[in-house]
């Protein structure tokens, strides 16, 4: 039930309970059976997939795309984490090259907290897919702890680092005995400690640093530190073209050769403006400031003007031929730079991907090309339980052998808690459930968009429309309209979906693609059992229970793959499978859900926390496939035979 449209250059989608589908541009022969395979092959993967990101810019540089980078700084609280890793997902959609974390000496910044630099940092990578450069700075700081920090951030899989010397704590710098004193020197340690494995980012000063005692002093004080190893540059704000254009031309005429990006901060409040240029020890130009005084308590008539300010100075910059790329400060807000990115045509939701999940930026993971169909709601909970693992080759799901899952215990981790708090899940999914049919209508209502009015019997909390479920945090996206009729109808009986996939085609093919999962009552598994055996092999299921009691009729515990598609002059690639032994580890979490994100909303011993409990403890958790692709799709009379036999008389 995702709503990201992860779909392929002349390949496919998964979809997980009508996300975006599985399309196919071109189409298969689809020779060979599922079984034989399974064993997918490499897609058509984005070229700079596996590229250090210095790279990336000269490739944009040479082939004139234009681009922009982001950059964010680490939250306060642990729901700012939360909100914070939403806004990578949603700002991440418009395809920045890159985003970059800011290190902040008093917040811990190189801890385990949910809220340090670091972790922000490495769950952009690993989490969000996005290639992500981790500020580190000299201040309060030794050298052996920046040495343990940037090991650590090489653990992580973080390639690129940021070397700045860092604002003083107090009014002035106080020297760091035993650490550096300059951002130069800490770039120096990088490259002598850990050689090329980095790509390193240093600051410039359009205007020159406040504390350099003339510009000229601070471009020789720049051009060292490119000299002692910083692969690029991005700038200070500023408030006119001008400004940049000169400053890199000064820098090009004393021979800084490497990309120098322009740092762009769309005013947005006064009050932010005031306390960045406090910071910076910039001048805000009069003006700007005649236009802002007289506005100051009209925060969007400021942040509409400052949107129209950095729109008409990015032009000009894009314009002079001389500048490929932009780098924001966002100031953790997404309003101004997504308008401003829109209007300048950088902003590109492009729907197709390599893969139909976001491609992982962590080094491990650049050949990871497969993976279980059940985690397509879930990915960031698939990253954590697979971190362990040493590799990901091609073939790693043609033999189903015992894949080691790491157990996932910790939902109170940011990244996989839920985005929405409590109050407004008790307000989607029932203040009160008064019996399993409460249930199924919220399923319903998810599937359909409406309001769930049964859900709540008092007045302490309003309605509001079901978007998102245990197993699927993200509303349903416009393609679910091509099976909601159908979903929202076995949902109301008590099928309740958390994941499908139709079978939408190019050509003919023999390989699987109609995919179904669902909770069901005993009873209804029971009827779903006599009905299964009227199909033999053309439906492939499995089906369990929370004891791990299962039944199935997979063939020697092989995968069967469920999303595949065809790239021109290159193999058939099946990057999602269902796997059966994969399922048995996706089945613990699938019911933990039930507890964990919804049980817990209520007291304990609650009729509603005892309703959930039951379904929990008695429902089974199914999956079923439809071989026959060329047909028409057969899972859905699958469920309404199944619905018949139910009721039949004297069953």
């Amino acid at each position: 039930m995702v709503n990201e449209a992860y779909g392929a250059s002349n390949g496919v989608a998964a979809i997980s309970n009508g996300a975006p589908g599985a399309r196919l541009d071109g189409g298969s022969s689809g020779s060979e059976s599922s079984k034989d395979s399974s064993r997918c092959s490499t897609p058509s993967l984005d070229a700079e997939r596996h590229d250090r990101l210095g790279e990336k810019m000269r490739r944009r540089h040479e082939s004139g795309d234009k681009w922009f980078s982001l950059e964010f700084f680490p939250p306060r609280t642990a729901n700012g984490a939360v909100n914070l890793i939403s806004r990578f997902d949603r700002m991440g959609a418009g395809g920045p090259l890159f985003i970059d974390v800011t290190w902040h000496p008093a917040g811990d910044p190189g801890s385990d907290k949910e809220t340090s630099s670091m972790t922000m940092a490495s769950t952009a990578l690993n989490y969000c897919g996005l290639e992500t450069v981790l500020h580190m700075t000299c201040c309060n700081q030794t050298k052996a702890e920046i040495t343990a920090h940037l090991q650590k951030a090489k653990r992580l899989g973080l390639k690129n680092v940021m070397a700045l010397r860092g604002d003083p704590i107090g009014e002035e710098w106080q020297e760091e005995v035993e650490g550096f004193n300059y951002a130069t020197d800490l770039v120096k340690h990088i490259r002598c400690e850990f050689e090329d494995y980095f790509d390193i980012c240093v600051a410039g000063y359009p205007k020159g640093h406040p504390e350099a005692e003339t510009y000229e002093d601070d471009l020789k004080h720049l051009k060292e530190k490119v000299s002692a190893g910083a692969d690029f540059v991005i700038t200070q704000l500023f408030f006119r073209s001008e400004t940049f254009l000169k400053f890199l031309k000064d820098c090009q005429a004393i021979g800084i050769t490497c990309p120098i990006v322009p740092g762009i901060f769309p005013i947005q409040g006064y009050h932010s403006l005031r306390q960045l240029v406090k910071l910076s020890k910039l001048e805000v130009p009069q003006e700007i400031k005649d236009v802002i005084e007289p506005i100051k308590d009209n925060d969007a008539a400021i942040r509409n003007y400052g949107i129209e300010l950095a729109v008409t100075m990015c032009r000009e910059l894009l314009d002079s031929g001389l500048v490929h790329g932009l780098h924001f400060y966002t100031l953790n807000r997404e309003v101004a730079t997504t308008e401003v990115l829109r209007r300048l045509g950088l902003w590109k939701e492009d729907p197709r991907r390599p893969l139909p999940w976001a491609v992982s930026a962590h080094p491990k993971r650049r050949v990871e090309d497969v993976r279980p169909i059940f985690w397509a709601s879930r990915p960031k909970s698939y990253i954590y339980r697979t971190q362990e693992w040493d590799e990901f080759p091609n073939g790693r799901w043609g033999n189903s052998s015992s894949p080691a899952f790491g157990e996932l215990k910790d939902y109170y981790l940011f990244y996989l808690k839920s985005k929405s708090a409590r109050d407004e899940l008790l307000q989607m999914w029932g203040e009160e459930l008064t019996s399993e049919e409460s249930v199924f209508e919220v399923f319903r209502c998810y599937i359909s968009g409406e309001l769930n009015k049964d859900g709540h019997k008092s007045l302490t909390l309003g309605s509001l429309q079901v978007t998102c479920l245990p197993w699927n945090d993200d509303p349903l996206a416009p393609e679910t309209n091509l099976m909601k009729e159908e979903l929202a109808k076995v949902n109301r009986r008590g099928i309740l979906t958390i994941n499908s996939q139709p079978n939408i085609n190019g050509k003919p093919s023999t390989d699987p693609v109609a995919y179904l999962e669902f909770f069901a009552s005993n009873e209804t598994v029971l009827a779903l059992q006599t009905v299964l055996k009227k199909y033999g092999q053309r439906v492939n299921y499995h089906i369990v229970n929370v004891k791990g009691e299962n039944i199935t009729n997979a063939p020697d515990m092989q995968p069967n793959a469920v999303t595949w598609g065809i790239f021109p002059g290159r193999e058939i690639i099946q990057p999602t499978v269902v796997d059966p032994v994969s399922f048995m580890y996706w089945k613990d979490e699938a019911f933990a859900l039930w507890i964990e994100q919804w049980a817990k909303l209520y007291e304990e011993e609650s009729p509603s926390r005892m309703i959930v409990q039951y379904i929990h403890n008695n429902y089974y958790l199914v999956n079923l496939v439809d071989n026959d692709f060329p047909l028409d799709n057969c899972l859905w009379q699958v469920l309404e035979d199944t619905y018949e036999q139910l009721n039949s008389p004297g069953e």
